[in-house]
């Protein structure tokens, strides 16, 4: 029996968006729709739902958003529930001839927009690139049984204003201010919003406030999933106008529901659904990896095991994400691994229940020094120094390739975000792969999180600490010298850490940076120096997961044959 009830009824639903795939994405449309057609008013889906977020120049091909017009027409006209959906139409006049619309759907059609008025060109944003922007939001009135409701629309940035990133945008309108002036019921925002460690505790804060500015609830529904580089934790809530939470869904995976919407209700203050920072990048790296493998295709991974504490990371996170039958590890030592480094391979392979091969790469060191040999003697020294580090890291690089391409396996790389930065990594070597885990996360971080899945096994799946404690406690080391040691070529990663996150995150001068960090200004030079010249090989980097406020990558463009010079 149909049940019906006093006040509104809004259901909403966060899906796993794929770019591109319009039949799929219809297909789970019309599956939320399905469920929420007996006992929901209004039906509400993240931006850009039909098409996938963030679709880029996909959009540009001539065929893409007359397709995504056609099907939003036949899916307007099965929707059984009036359904807010995100998606591109073509638009006419102004610059472009695309924008980023949200289609309220009733009555078997598309019957008015809400074109997003603020586009977003900050960090991995580029709006402008392919929308116009809209004028004014979309304001319409609902028929419910508690009587007829005011509904506002604002699409994802119309609401955040950059204010969830701490990035000053001056937009010169303010659609949240135009929603209050239009007397609204309710609030709903369509969002594709990328994870950033600690952003959904500025979102709920964001959403209040805007709640409270226009005297009604606010629905923000944020897609869920990944998408190359991007991650989408969901997360999807209803705020009341006095910042308690009337709603919400779960992060880091698909959800739905369907909430009483009460102005008068105050929510609950604190649903204590917040998480630690070590659990969202445990959580938004097992998404991101695992959804980039479904939608390219790979079932299996493989990568090198050093017995250091980065690759033992990526090797949990990897099984974590796929399972351990979908993991290879492959121990591949030279004549300056010790002893320990294999050993705490093995040991974590065992932990891990993944098969682990070995192979050296001495005959391969041996052959390329003696096929050098006699051309580098012409005019100077054999192989040595950093060309025979580099051509050791090669010829793992090679080798790991070779096995990814017979078995289909896809590579990972293990650089993380403090060798990134200072190039301790070689191209063609440590840094080949498909896909980059943990290549946003500084060294310190890497630390952090390897301990805490240790110390959080068992909620995580993992019958025993998967990570050995050598490879935590160790002093890290390439291992590609004798008695080598990172802390010899580079500051503590500590200090170096900090520095960086001083100097790639918030952009902040070295002087300030020197007198806030108390760092001397020899290791300033020489970190600048690093920084500096291994933009190139950032440049040919793998995909790496967001989930900083600056990653390397699409949202940190910097000049490559630069020379920043303050003029001082």
């Amino acid at each position: 029996m149909l049940l019906r009830f006093s006040v509104m009824r809004i259901a909403i639903a966060q899906f796993d968006v794929v770019v591109g795939d319009l039949a799929g994405n219809a297909a789970a449309i019309r599956a939320a729709a399905a469920a929420a057609a007996d006992d929901a008013d209004l039906l509400v889906l993240p931006e850009l739902c039909l098409i996938g977020y963030p679709p880029r120049d996909l959009l540009l091909r001539e065929e893409v958003v007359p397709a995504c017009e056609r099907t939003l027409g036949a899916l307007a006209a099965d929707l059984p529930l009036p359904t807010l959906i995100g998606t591109p139409r073509r638009v006419a006049g102004g610059s472009r001839p695309i924008a980023n619309s949200i289609a309220l759907c009733r009555g078997g059609r598309v019957e008015a927009w809400h074109d997003k008025i603020l586009l977003p060109t900050y960090d991995v944003f580029d709006e402008a690139r392919w929308f116009e922007p809209g004028v004014r939001p979309l304001v319409f009135d609902l028929q419910t049984p508690a009587g007829a409701r005011r509904i506002g629309v604002l699409a994802c940035e119309d609401l955040w204003r950059a204010e969830d990133v701490g990035i000053e945008r001056r937009y010169d309108v303010d659609p949240v201010a135009a929603i209050a002036d239009a007397g609204c019921d309710v609030v709903v925002n369509p969002s594709a919003s990328p994870f950033v460690a600690g952003k959904s505790v500025r979102h709920r804060a964001i959403l209040a406030e805007a709640a409270a500015r226009v005297g009604a609830p606010v629905v923000m529904v944020n897609q869920t999933g990944a998408c190359d580089d991007l991650v989408f934790d969901g997360g999807s809530m209803i705020v009341s106008p006095g910042g308690g939470v009337l709603g919400a869904l779960d992060r880091f995976r698909p959800a739905s529901g369907t909430f009483d919407l009460d102005a008068g209700d105050p929510g609950v203050t604190d649903p204590g659904d917040e998480i630690s920072v070590h659990a969202e990048r445990f959580e938004a790296i097992r998404l991101a990896l695992g959804s980039y493998c479904r939608r390219t295709g790979h079932a299996s991974v493989l990568l090198g095991l050093s017995g250091g504490i980065d690759s033992a990371l990526v090797a949990a996170l990897a099984v974590a994400s796929l399972g351990p039958d979908a993991v290879l590890g492959v121990l591949l030592p030279s004549r300056y691994s010790s002893d320990g480094s294999q050993s705490d391979s093995r040991d974590l392979a065992t932990r891990l229940g993944i098969r682990a091969e070995e192979m050296s790469i001495e005959p391969m060191h041996t052959l390329v020094a003696s096929t050098l040999e006699p051309v580098l003697r012409v005019d100077g020294p054999g192989l040595e120094g950093l060309a025979d580090e580099n051509v050791q890291a090669r010829s793992r690089g090679l080798l790991l390739m070779a096995l990814s391409n017979a078995r289909g396996r896809m590579l990972l790389s293990t650089s993380n975000k403090s060798e990134l930065a200072v190039g301790y990594s070689t191209l063609y070597g440590d840094m080949c792969g498909g896909y980059a885990p943990i290549g946003d996360l500084y060294k310190v971080e890497v630390f952090e999180l390897a301990r805490w899945i240790n110390d959080s096994h068992r909620s995580l799946g993992f019958k025993t600490p998967p990570i050995p404690v050598a490879s935590i406690e160790k002093p890290p080391s390439a291992e590609l010298r004798p008695d080598q040691r990172d802390d010899e070529s580079l500051p503590e990663y500590e200090v170096l850490d900090a520095y960086l996150r001083g100097r790639i995150d918030e952009a902040r001068a070295p002087e300030s940076l020197r007198e806030t960090l108390g760092v001397d200004a020899d290791s300033v030079q020489r970190i600048e120096r690093l920084l500096a010249i291994s933009e190139f090989k950032r440049y040919q980097a793998t995909i790496i997961p967001k989930l900083s406020p600056r990653t390397f990558g699409r949202g940190r463009e910097m000049p490559v044959a630069a020379r920043w010079n303050p003029g001082d």
